[in-house]
Order: structure tokens, then C-alpha cells, then sequence
């Protein structure tokens, strides 16, 4: 299973939002990134980054940011984020991204996101993120009568690389990741998935390795990597011990 440090940008700076509201919001550092560098430095292997100001506004908003984010690491980085169009994807893949993930778009546009598979394929991920069971978009903002499961099984066959799903209710919050309707997810999916929302500490990572084998391949971590309460180092350990 992959540890996967979480980057949140908004007007050009390095943030943790509670639960997705924009009003409870806490910065951690003016510049993305020497975080990002910082957690290649401990031993990431991927890097997620989401262009809040984006995911709000449908379009780019910290574009030279996530340049410079890009170019600066030798890890693969994926980006969520207003990300609506094949204009933008290509531009952030020729920025050097490895990734780029679609969320909103996901629930509104599947041509869309058929196209972006076939000519970018592997490169592809679904964001899906859910709040009471119900899917969520525009940075959150908006609900949604869609499950989770609707939206993943409408991309079964289309090459999508990977699934981030969220747990709104936990993202930001510390409570603990939701194991089971990761794991619920999974298995009803044919497409891996990386779980996000909640990690509180290490006890959260090691709840998530048995769950590995019905298809959860990683985990996004943010807020418990910045105030101190899981150590990157122990848990990406505890992950290739796991694998091996």
C-alpha cells in the first residue's frame, strides 16, 4: 500500500481544510513546495495536490504552483482540481504531472472522461467524493444524488488508473479512516482504490493493510502528517513491511 502525503493549495499556499469548508481552513506553510519536497525528502513515492481555488471554480487557479511543484520533485505527482476539459489535462501532463484526477467532471461529463482515458490512459483517476453516502462535486460544495458506487461502476471499462475516495464527514478531522465503505467500494469495483479522509495516526494505516488485498492500493494522508500525529517515515515502514 502506498502513503500518499496530501498538498492543498489555496492562493498559492500549502492548507488544511476540516471536513471541505472553505471556512475552516488552516495554513501550514506559504509555499506548497518545500512541503512537497519535505515529503519526498522522509520517503513519499507519490505526492497528491489539489488546487482548492480550482475545484471551486471549475478552472486552474494555482497553475505556476503546481509548475514549479512539478518540476521540482523526482516523484510522481497527482492533481485534482478544475480540472473539466482535455485543454487542461494535457497542459498539466505537459507540465510534467503524472496524474491528473477528475472529480466534478466525473459526474457530469462521462464522454468527457472516456476521451481523457483513451488518450491519456494510465494517467487517469477518478475522485469520488461522499458525504452520507452521497456523492458530493464542485469542491464539495454541491451534493449530489449519486452514491459513490453509481459513479465508479459507470467507469468500469474505461481504463480509469485508480479511485480516490473521499469520506467528507472525516477529511480534515482526525477521526479515523473509513475502513469499511473503502473496503465496500473495492470490492465492488474492478478499479483500485486509494482511500482518503480521516487518518488520524498510525493505527489508521495499519486497520487499512488488511484491506489491501480486496483492492484499497494506497492512502491519501494530510492533516495527522501536519500537526506531528503520524510520522511519514513509520508509516510508509509499516506499509513495505506489510508488502513484503
Amino acid at each position: 500500500m502506498i502513503i500518499i502525503p496530501a498538498v492543498d493549495i489555496r492562493d498559492g499556499k500549502c492548507v488544511r481544510l476540516l471536513q471541505g469548508d472553505f471556512d475552516k481552513i488552516t495554513v501550514y506553510s506559504d509555499s506548497p513546495v518545500e512541503m512537497a519536497l519535505r515529503w519526498q525528502d522522509k520517503g513519499a513515492e507519490r505526492i497528491h495536490v489539489v488546487d482548492l481555488d480550482g475545484s471551486r471554480s471549475g478552472s486552474p487557479r494555482n497553475r505556476p504552483v503546481i509548475e514549479a511543484l512539478a518540476k521540482a520533485l523526482s516523484i510522481p505527482v497527482q492533481l485534482g482540481g478544475g480540472i473539466r476539459n482535455l485543454g487542461t489535462v494535457e497542459a498539466y501532463l505537459d507540465l510534467g504531472v503524472s496524474r491528473v484526477i477528475l472529480g466534478t467532471a466525473a459526474h457530469r461529463d462521462r464522454s468527457f472522461v472516456e476521451a481523457a482515458c483513451r488518450k491519456h490512459p494510465g494517467r487517469i483517476i477518478i475522485g469520488l467524493d461522499a458525504r452520507d453516502g452521497k456523492a458530493a462535486v464542485q469542491g464539495w460544495t454541491e451534493a449530489t444524488d449519486e452514491t459513490a458506487l453509481d459513479i465508479a461502476r459507470r467507469y468500469e471499462d474505461v481504463g480509469v488508473d485508480a479511485i480516490v475516495f473521499t469520506d467528507i464527514r472525516r477529511d480534515g478531522m482526525e477521526t479515523g479512516v473509513n475502513v469499511e465503505s473503502t473496503a465496500a467500494l473495492a470490492r465492488s469495483v474492478r478499479i483500485p482504490i486509494i482511500a482518503s479522509g480521516g487518518v488520524s495516526g498510525i493505527t489508521d494505516i495499519e486497520r487499512l493493510l488488511p484491506v489491501e488485498k480486496d483492492g484499497v492500493i494506497g492512502v491519501i494522508v494530510g492533516k495527522a502528517l501536519y500537526t506531528g500525529a503520524l510520522s511519514l517515515e513509520e508509516a510508509i515502514h509499516r506499509a513495505r513491511t506489510a508488502r513484503a
